[in-house]
């Protein structure tokens, strides 16, 4: 059921990225489809931007295969419409909904955002802040409420404590220093030499290049360390905490074709059973209570989403391969409609 009280026509038809069947970029096609349905506790987007973040990656290609087996079709994608990160207006409500109303100014989660419209269900939606962009509320919504959980919820900062962000250019990680740093923490940025400056615009007091400073070999030691790398060895990682300190793994990438890098967040997990340390492997929740949480720092300025390169909707795929590549460089933003 769906409630439409907008006086605007919504079309029917909507041009979107969408995909038949798991593989690369090449099995992605820029078409024109209906316009998604909604349930009861749905709301109905006009998009105007959506984030590339390496979730969809994953979902794209149906890598590592738990991804098929957690949900998302075991033989082909269950949305054939790809992309999460999305920023809009609300069109239209479904009949249960009660925290919005149509005009209403929106980010989170979709289904389906590489189109002109998308369905949301309302628990991963929440009010754009009013002094960001609809682009920079795009890029928000996987990457920072990522970032502010692995901070807060697993890590436990607090105000003082020495926290090294590993992967600080990225998305998870722009955020991961910002949000820090509000919070009272004192961040060392852990990434490339050509991307030092920018880790540092984003409040990182010192900044480490991966490929040649020795940042794990325990002559600085960290409250709180948040790796969004991936692939690092959790011996190594463990070595640069102290005593009681906390290590976050965010993400499972690398490892095989069935469980990725989950097999490193699994054995830090039994690997803090017997030590001091707290080893936790973050399960991120999509909940607009992260993102309301977020919003609060957003709406004050003290986190400023890190918008790297533009893309039109149908440039997904060179968005994503340049992701996939590592050539991205803070939030890639694809552009759907521009705002007024």
């Amino acid at each position: 059921m769906m409630t439409d009280r907008n006086n605007t026509t919504v079309t029917p038809t909507m041009r979107a990225i969408a995909q038949h069947r798991y593989g690369t970029t090449g099995t992605l096609e820029y078409v024109e489809a209906g316009r998604p349905e909604i349930a009861p506790d749905e709301v109905l987007i006009e998009v105007h931007a959506a984030g590339v973040d390496r979730g969809v990656w994953h979902l794209m290609t149906g890598l590592p295969y738990l991804v098929r087996l957690s949900g998302f079709g075991l033989t082909k994608p269950k949305t054939p419409v790809l992309g999460l990160d999305v920023a809009g207006r609300v069109v239209a409500i479904g009949s249960g909904v009660m925290r919005f109303s149509v005009g209403d100014e929106v980010f989170g989660i979709a289904n389906g955002s590489y189109a002109e419209y998308a369905a949301a269900n309302e628990s991963k939606l929440a009010h754009k802040p009013a002094r960001l962009s609809f682009e920079q509320a795009a890029v928000t919504a996987t990457s920072g409420g990522t970032a502010l959980q692995a901070l807060t919820d697993a890590g436990r900062i607090g105000p003082g404590q020495r926290v090294l962000v590993i992967g600080a250019s990225g998305g998870v990680g722009s955020f991961a220093v910002q949000i820090a740093g509000a919070l009272g923490a004192k961040v060392t940025g852990v990434a490339s030499k050509d991307k030092a400056d920018l880790v540092e615009a984003f409040g990182a007091e010192r900044v480490f290049d991966y490929a040649t400073d020795p940042y794990l070999d325990g002559s600085e030691r960290y409250d709180l360390i948040i790796d969004t790398g991936g692939l690092t060895p959790v011996r190594r990682l463990k070595r640069a905490l102290t005593q009681n300190g906390t290590l976050v793994i965010v993400g499972g990438e690398g490892g095989g074709r069935w469980t990725g890098g989950i097999g490193r967040q699994l054995r830090a997990s039994l690997w803090s059973l017997l030590l001091p340390q707290r080893l936790k492997a973050l399960v991120s929740r999509e909940h607009h209570t992260y993102l309301e949480r977020l919003a609060v720092h957003l709406e004050r300025g003290a986190v400023v989403p890190a918008i790297g390169r533009r893309y039109r909707l149908e440039e997904v795929p060179a968005a994503i391969d340049d992701l996939a590549a590592g050539r991205a460089s803070g939030k890639s933003v694809v552009v759907v409609r521009h705002d007024p």
